[in-house]
């Protein structure tokens, strides 16, 4: 759903990735939103915005973080601005 959020804010809204991160983490602070696990989504957030990532990379790019893979198989080589992980080519 986070995901569904960055892209219409940024694509039919036409706003700044740093103003819809910023709204997005907005969101996930309110007591009413609760989440499996925030500091993934506020890291692929923070990738989004920083790294200049698609969301969908930028949650991969989180994930391998937070779980100590380190490593993402992926065409996508936008992933090879993000020093934390390694991307292979499937």
């Amino acid at each position: 759903m986070l995901a569904e959020c960055i892209y219409l804010l940024e694509s039919v809204y036409e706003l700044e990735a740093a103003r819809a991160v910023e709204l997005m983490r907005a969101a996930i602070s309110l007591p009413a939103i609760v989440t499996l696990d925030p500091e993934l989504l506020l890291r692929a957030l923070e990738a989004h915005e920083t790294d200049g990532l698609d969301f969908a990379e930028a949650y991969l790019v989180a994930h391998a973080e937070v779980t100590g893979v380190g490593e993402i198989l992926s065409f996508d080589r936008s992933i090879d601005r993000v020093g934390s992980v390694t991307r292979r080519e499937p």
